[in-house]
């Protein structure tokens, strides 16, 4: 598929990433989408009237062409929803993005992933669990997620680097700026060490709307989300809400009763949605990372192992082959039913011989 296309698709107003996908699929491909008559974009469901003029008469491919020419330039990697590399946990998401561009080093789709998030305002407290938090994940060699914002975000970021952790910053702006441009020394390091992902053009300013947008994200990439310190109001409380949203973990580090910044963790304890966390152990045992625990896994495999059955041993097969698949693939690849891909799953579960990760994707325990 043309990356041009690709690009324009984004910029037509008035189509989302979740229309962007629907037009895709009912036009055979994003070269498709240009290609069709007004009828034709009219029968699709969601797309009406005014979206349907944007789509014929924006003149769209001229602003992406620039895009490339952006891309070339300065090293950038663009990915689409369906490249075979843009990141499998978003891609779980519904409303993820269309279109990201990306800076950097890290596997994006790293076997481990924690975003943490949290107040601007960070304390002395706040900073001090949060070093020790990343720096108690660095033997799990976990990607670390943030936002690059003042705060909880940079001291993220910046004991990431330290501890010798890749780190990857979500930004809601193009790559030819950086804000706050204070952190600009640090972002240098993370390209080397990490990475700069958005979803947001060059000269996209940093406007206040694409915050929450760029939380989505950060939740998405994730497997667990970590709110660090924060109070009752911004961005962290969205972000968790999201992450909630994705069928992903949340976790929150409890502060002093009363304390203004500590109000937000301490409500997401307090009504179920999040688990307290102290260390980066209470993560590590929640998310059965901890290295005896995948021990006592791997015995147990040996220990359960068993004759498959012909639908599991196909799954088993697939897995082996394609990677981690969610349920929906493997119904469409396997071509058979999706209650007998489930009961083959569950079975496969409960014999220790794959795990199920956030988004109901599969992936084959390594024996």
């Amino acid at each position: 598929m043309s990356l041009l296309h690709k690009i324009a698709l984004t910029l037509i107003p008035g189509v989302g990433d979740v229309n962007a996908r629907r037009l895709v699929a009912y036009c055979g491909g994003v070269e498709g989408v240009f290609r069709q008559s007004r009828t034709a974009l009219l029968k699709i469901p969601g797309i009406g009237e005014v979206t349907a003029n944007s789509i014929l008469h924006q003149d769209v491919l001229n602003r992406a062409e620039k895009e490339i020419m952006f891309i070339d330039k300065y090293d950038v990697k663009p990915l689409f929803y369906l490249d075979e590399d843009y990141p499998w946990r978003l891609k779980n998401c519904i409303d993820s993005p269309v279109m990201l561009y990306y800076k950097g080093t890290a596997n994006l789709n790293a076997s481990r992933t924690v975003g943490i998030v949290g107040t601007r305002r960070i304390t002395d407290y706040g900073r001090e669990m949060c070093r020790t938090l990343v720096e108690g994940l660095a033997s799990l060699n976990v990607l670390i997620i943030s936002g690059l914002a003042f705060g909880v975000d940079t001291c993220a970021h910046r004991w990431s680097l330290d501890s010798g952790l890749d780190t990857v910053g979500v930004l809601g702006h193009g790559l030819d700026r950086l804000y706050p441009p204070q952190n600009k020394p640090l972002a240098q390091r993370m390209v080397g060490q990490g990475g700069l992902l958005t979803e947001y053009m060059s000269n996209t300013n940093p406007d206040r709307e694409n915050f929450p947008q760029r939380n989505r994200v950060i939740a998405g990439l994730s497997d667990a989300v970590v709110v660090v310190e924060s109070g009752m109001k911004g961005g962290s409380l969205i972000t968790a809400d999201i992450a909630s949203s994705y069928n992903r973990d949340v976790l929150a580090i409890p502060g002093r009763v009363g304390d203004e910044r500590s109000s937000g963790c301490n409500w997401l304890i307090r009504t179920n949605k999040a688990a307290l966390i102290e260390s980066a152990a209470d993560l590590s045992y929640l998310m059965a990372w901890e290295d005896n625990a995948k021990q006592k896994l791997a015995g147990q495999q040996q220990e359960l192992f068993r004759q498959l059955q012909p639908d599991e041993q196909s799954v088993v097969d697939l897995l082996s082959s394609k990677g981690d698949m969610s349920i929906d693939a493997l119904v469409a690849t396997l071509q058979i039913t999706s209650g007998r891909v489930a009961a083959a799953l569950l079975g496969l579960e409960f014999s220790g011989l794959i795990n199920c990760l956030p988004g109901k994707v599969y992936r084959l325990v390594q024996r």
